[in-house]
Formats: structure tokens, C-alpha cells, sequence
């Protein structure tokens, strides 16, 4: 072993550290190429038989050093072989690099996984990143349903993934609170209370009755006040009933939100009587120099940051806009020290994103750096029926009594959001393989039972022997499980929640393989051996990686199914 490869010595090669080796062999052939980690690609080849890691590594910085790509794989094979844990090294083709690691050292993430337990997989990746999550946001004018579910389920998780990979991360919900759909929600409430005829664009449905019913309970003398303070009641308690609704439908649903900001705040004033926020937002975008006046109204030059048109803040007569209001809360989230800002938005948001982008960018900071938006697509779900209270909607209460938070939040995470999405309701209900999130639980079960008939037979982890870890299936599940901290990395930093999910279903396929095909308890009289006992750790391994990763989408791990 030369001095280069001595300082790479290890017992357990992770893909990370494989990475970090890579990196360190370029940059010591090529100094000037100053190689980070994200340089290097690094990936399990699909046929096993290739290895347990592959690099193109050399055909892609060959040129760029002035050397043959195949020769540049020779040299760096060779200087791999002599790294401890790992077993051969073959150069195919043009200068792919595969890497065969000794079944020793591919054991060894066992053992860390088992001692890690829940923190398996965490990084610290985006630590010291302030992001500030916003999703969901429905109007507080009716029952969360089924267009909301999506973004509920997806956000969450995102979040849980942001914050496992270190982030300082706030998930908010900004509550529609202000405006004339409130006014309509009001008069809808007051007519229900008072057994009067609804107004003609008013709210529809049997939840509007409950609410007007349960106003009456509180305010028992609404009718005697006058029609102004009679509707301002009813809009007020009305409301307040509303978004209690949805705060325990969001909370059935597992998700949570740590704010709750409300656009009402937005236009009032300070206590002190100085100007509302909106009224600040103004100025603001004014001291920026992105501000003109014409016809008589108040504009923002957007198209200074590529929007499709400049945006009026406040029109002729002095009234805001819905501009007014973004541009106002985009500055509460800045000047509460978010450096990145997320919007989860709905199909119909596409226009959105530039205004967006173009309020960053009017507020001084970087729209590709300091915002994000993203579009989820609809999703509509087959076997659902109508809510019986709002009449015209699939209420997600309903949802979760027919489908349950497990099969719902997972079948939800395991698409990307761009992706429209047709969900079949009694595939979701199915207890068989065929279900993804039953597949998945029933993994976790399996190995909870693994652990508690090994108890029953005496088979412990008081040995540990990762050299014997040698079968073909347990390799393919090494290889797996080191693969699971890249997969919450990658989903933090690509903010897709459905790379968890469908490791997750590769992770069970391989685990109910291996199950099949290696004992972990002895058969009829024999003896329990230091490999029964070495395969308690594969098993518990498998345990601790599965509930990680269905944490991370919100959803139970199951001990018994």
C-alpha cells in the first residue's frame, strides 16, 4: 500500500466514503481539477455481477487532464485495490470503473445502522439553511378535500426530508383570511343561522347549515343584532369554527404546520398606528427601485426579473391588490431570516411562479437562490364518493375514515408532484404485495417477528461476523442499505419525496428475498451459530432502515400485521 492509499484505509466502505476516496485519487493525479464530492457519480450497476459500485469517473475529467479515459481507469483501479475493504476492481469499456467490495466490509453497515438507529440516514447537509415551507393554504371557507390532500401529504414529507438533512426548517400554512370570499362566507354562515334564504353566489353544501347552527350556539342573540355586526359575527365565529375544522383534519392526517399566519395581519396597522405591512410592502419595493406610478395606480416593474408583464400594487382608487398582499408576506418571511423560501402550489398556479420569482427579485434577493415553487398536478382518486356535507367535494375526513393516513400519505408521496395522478381507492385498501405501503409495512412486521422468534429460540447479537455475510441475496441487500443516506440526501436536495418511497419498495423486495433464502433461526436440532446470530443484525438493520424511511413519508411501521 503506497502513502496515497494508506490514509484511505477503512474498515466499512460506504458510498460516501467510496466518493471521497474518488475524489481524493483525481485530485491527487490532477491538482488543478480541485474535485468536491458532488463531482464525483458514483452508482450500483445493474447487473450484480459488474460489482457492488460503478464510476465513470475517468471518461468524464480524462479530457479535461489531457489523458486516455481507459488509462486514467487503469491508473485509479490500481490505487483502489490496495484501499482495505475493498475485495477487486475492473476496468470495462471506455473506462468504467467497478468496484467490488469484500463481504466484510460490505457487513459493516450493519453494524452501524444498529447502533445509529433512528439517526441512520440523517446528514447535516443543509445545516445553518433557514427555509421557510409553505403548502396546502386553502381558504378557511369550507372542509380541506381532496385537491388538498396532495400537497398536504407531499409537503410534509418534504419537510421531514429537509429537516433530516439538517436544515432549519418552518412549515406555515397561509390562511386566505381576507377579502370579499370571506365576506361570501360570512353572508352563507349568517343565512344558515338564521334560517334565512342563502345568498345567491353563496357557499353550498350541508357544512355551511352545521356551521350556521353552531354560530347560533355561541352568539344566541345574532338575530337581534344589527345586519352589519350580525354578519361580522358570523364571519368571525364562523371562521374561527372553519379552521379549527381544518387544523384537526391536517392533524388526523399527521401533518403539522408551526405557523399559522393569517392575511388579516397583513392589513392592519401596528399598534403604535404605523402603516400595515402591505402598506410598508410599498415602500419597500420603492427603496429597491423597482416602482412607478402610472395612470394614476402604483406599479411594480417585473419584467425587470423576467415576469411576462409589471404588476399593479395599488390601483387608481387606492385599493391593494392581490399583489400587494404577496409582495407583503414574501417580506414577512424575509425579515423573519428565511434565507429560502418554498411554495408548493396547485395545477392551476402556473402563472404564479414569475410573480413570484419577480417579488424576490423586486425585494433585493436572488429569485434563483432565495425562492421556490413548485406545481403539483391534480390527482383524483376512483371509488370515492362525494361528501354528503359539501356536497360537491371528496372531503379528505372522508378519505382518511375510508382509506386510512398510512395507504393515503404514501400513495400520495410515491409519485413526483409534477406527475398528474389517477388513484384506484380499493387498490390503496388492498392487503396484498400488490399494494406498495402493504408491502413495504409488511416488511417491517416481518422483521419484528424475525426478532421475536429469534428471541423465543435463543438467538441473539452477541456476535457479530460480517465476513460470513457472503450470500448473493445478502449482498444485493448490503448494497441497499448503504444506499439509504444518499437517498434522503438526494431527496432533501431535490425535494422529491417519492425517491424514499421507491427505495423503500426496492429495500422489501430484497429483504423478503434474502429472508427466503437465509435463516436467521436454526432448523429442527441445530445448533445456533455465529452466522444465526450475524444475520440478527442484517434483519434489524433492515428493521431500522424501513421505519426511518416511512417516518420520513409520515407513515406507521407497523410490528405486526
Amino acid at each position: 500500500m503506497d502513502a496515497e492509499t494508506e490514509a484511505l484505509d477503512l474498515t466499512l466502505v460506504t458510498p460516501a466514503e467510496l466518493t471521497l476516496i474518488l475524489m481524493q485519487l483525481m485530485n491527487g493525479i490532477s491538482p488543478e481539477l480541485d474535485l468536491q464530492e458532488t463531482d464525483i457519480a458514483l452508482e450500483r450497476p445493474r447487473n450484480r455481477e459488474h460489482g457492488d459500485w460503478a464510476s465513470s469517473v475517468a471518461m468524464k475529467f480524462a479530457k479535461r487532464i489531457g489523458k486516455n479515459p481507459r488509462e486514467l481507469a487503469d491508473t485509479l483501479a490500481e490505487k483502489l485495490r490496495q484501499v482495505d475493504g475493498i475485495a477487486d476492481v475492473d476496468v470495462a469499456g471506455p473506462g468504467f470503473i467497478n468496484i467490488t467490495l469484500d463481504a466484510a466490509s460490505s457487513g459493516e453497515i450493519v453494524r452501524t445502522i444498529v447502533e445509529v438507529g433512528d439517526a441512520f440516514g440523517r446528514n447535516d447537509e443543509l445545516a445553518g439553511k433557514s427555509i421557510n415551507l409553505e403548502f396546502v393554504s386553502a381558504n378557511p371557507t369550507g372542509p380541506l378535500h381532496l385537491g388538498h390532500t396532495r400537497w398536504a401529504a407531499l409537503g410534509d414529507s418534504m419537510a421531514r426530508i429537509l429537516k433530516a438533512s439538517g436544515a432549519d426548517l418552518k412549515t406555515e400554512y397561509y390562511i386566505n383570511d381576507a377579502g370579499a370570499q370571506m365576506d361570501k362566507f360570512g353572508a352563507s354562515v349568517l343565512a344558515a343561522a338564521l334560517g334565512t334564504p342563502a345568498p345567491e353566489d353563496g357557499y353550498p353544501g350541508e357544512y355551511i347549515q352545521v356551521l350556521g347552527q353552531k354560530v347560533l350556539e355561541e352568539v344566541p342573540n345574532l338575530g337581534k343584532l344589527s345586519d352589519a355586526d350580525a354578519l361580522k359575527m358570523a364571519r368571525e365565529v364562523g371562521y374561527q369554527l372553519q379552521l379549527a375544522e381544518i387544523k384537526q383534519s391536517l392533524e388526523n392526517f399527521r401533518v403539522h404546520f408551526d405557523m399559522y399566519f393569517s392575511e388579516r395581519t397583513l392589513h392592519e396597522p401596528a399598534v403604535d398606528g404605523s402603516p400595515s405591512p402591505i402598506e410598508l410592502s410599498v415602500e419597500r419595493l420603492r427603496e429597491q427601485g423597482h416602482v412607478f406610478e402610472e395612470d394614476g395606480a402604483i406599479w411594480v416593474r417585473t419584467t425587470d426579473f423576467n415576469d411576462d408583464k409589471d404588476r399593479v400594487i395599488t390601483r387608481g382608487n387606492g385599493i391593494y391588490t392581490y399583489f400587494a398582499a404577496d409582495a407583503a408576506y414574501y417580506l414577512s418571511k424575509k425579515d423573519r431570516g428565511f434565507f429560502e423560501k418554498i411554495y408548493l402550489l396547485g395545477a392551476d398556479h402556473h402563472g404564479y411562479v414569475g410573480r413570484l420569482k419577480a417579488i424576490a427579485g423586486a425585494a433585493g434577493d436572488d429569485p434563483e437562490v432565495n425562492i421556490s415553487a413548485l406545481i403539483g398536478q391534480l390527482v383524483n382518486l376512483n371509488g370515492a364518493k362525494l361528501s354528503k356535507r359539501a356536497g360537491n367535494i371528496i372531503e379528505l375526513d372522508d378519505l382518511l375514515e375510508w382509506l386510512g393516513a398510512d395507504a393515503l400519505r404514501y400513495w400520495l408521496a410515491r409519485y413526483p408532484a409534477d406527475s398528474p395522478l389517477s388513484l384506484d381507492g380499493e387498490a390503496l385498501r388492498s392487503r396484498s404485495n400488490d399494494n406498495p405501503v402493504f408491502y413495504v409495512q409488511y416488511a417491517h412486521a416481518r422483521t419484528c417477528a424475525v426478532d421475536r422468534n429469534a428471541q423465543a429460540a435463543g438467538v441473539d447479537r452477541s456476535e457479530f461476523e460480517p465476513a460470513l455475510l457472503t450470500h448473493a441475496t445478502e449482498t444485493e441487500l448490503l448494497g441497499a442499505l448503504m444506499e439509504y443516506p444518499r437517498i434522503v440526501l438526494g431527496a432533501a436536495q431535490l425535494r422529491e419525496p417519492h425517491r424514499v418511497a421507491r427505495y423503500l419498495e426496492e429495500l422489501a423486495g430484497l429483504f423478503h428475498r434474502w429472508y427466503d433464502n437465509c435463516r436467521v433461526l436454526p432448523q429442527g436440532d441445530e445448533d445456533i451459530t455465529s452466522l444465526h446470530r450475524t444475520r440478527l443484525w442484517v434483519n434489524d438493520a433492515v428493521q431500522v432502515v424501513i421505519r426511518n424511511g416511512l417516518d420520513l413519508l409520515g407513515v406507521s411501521a407497523p410490528e405486526r400485521m
